[in-house]
């Protein structure tokens, strides 16, 4: 008899913004290998993320072995990405990638809280594929559509996500909408066609619209 095999979670879009002040991790079942998931302060969970932006820095941080740190830049901020012995395609992609360059990343939200009660977001990679800037562009246009739906839900009676957005955030909203427009307008005016028309990212993460993302380079979960 066969078994089906286990869907893996929606990949959401996020800009790095919003991504950084998502520090309530939860899960939704008591099982201990039941996936954890961030609490976007637009009223979303997310155990899996996509974004784009520029790799701008790197840093062997490992002691004993190599431990990846990389620095990736979108329009609104920095997301920092951790890749070690046990995503190797990931590290490997770190060490050999020389900056500046577009990178893709498929991955898990990461929270660790500092001495000071400070909590501090990452992201552990399962893909980071080289692209250029007509596929980033492209995603600065999806996920900022993305991010102003979830805002214009926010208040849906129904949305389970926004109350306990509400209920564990002190933020508004509206900030990452108008983040969200600000991307938008940094946008050169002549790429809209292409923006429009272009799906290369979502070959790279078809996140929400197929209900999971396809990981470029197949890392699997350790």
């Amino acid at each position: 008899m066969s078994q089906s095999t286990p869907t893996r979670e929606v990949a959401r879009r996020v800009f790095a913004s919003e991504f950084n002040d998502a520090g309530y991790t939860f899960t939704e079942s008591d099982d201990e290998r039941a996936p954890v998931y961030a609490l976007l302060p637009t009223g979303e969970s997310s155990n899996r993320v996509f974004f784009v932006g520029t790799l701008t820095e790197k840093e062997d941080v490992g002691e004993d072995s190599e431990y990846w740190r990389g620095r990736i830049v979108d329009p609104t901020g920095t997301f920092f990405v951790y890749a070690g012995q046990y995503q190797p395609e990931a590290a490997s992609k770190l060490r050999d990638l020389e900056p500046p360059a577009y990178v893709a990343v498929v991955g898990k939200p990461r929270t660790y809280e500092t001495d000071d009660g400070t909590v501090r977001v990452s992201v552990r990679p399962e893909s980071i594929t080289e692209v250029d800037a007509a596929t980033r562009d492209r995603w600065v246009a999806e996920t900022a559509t993305r991010t102003i739906e979830r805002v214009a839900a926010f208040d849906d009676d129904g949305n389970e996500y926004a109350r306990m957005a509400r209920e564990e955030y002190d933020l508004d909203p509206q900030t990452y909408k108008a983040a969200a427009l600000s991307a938008l307008e940094d946008l050169d005016e002549g790429d809209g066609d292409e923006l429009a028309g272009g799906a290369a990212d979502e070959d790279l993460a078809d996140g929400d619209a197929a209900g999971d993302a396809t990981d470029p380079a197949g890392t699997p979960e350790p």
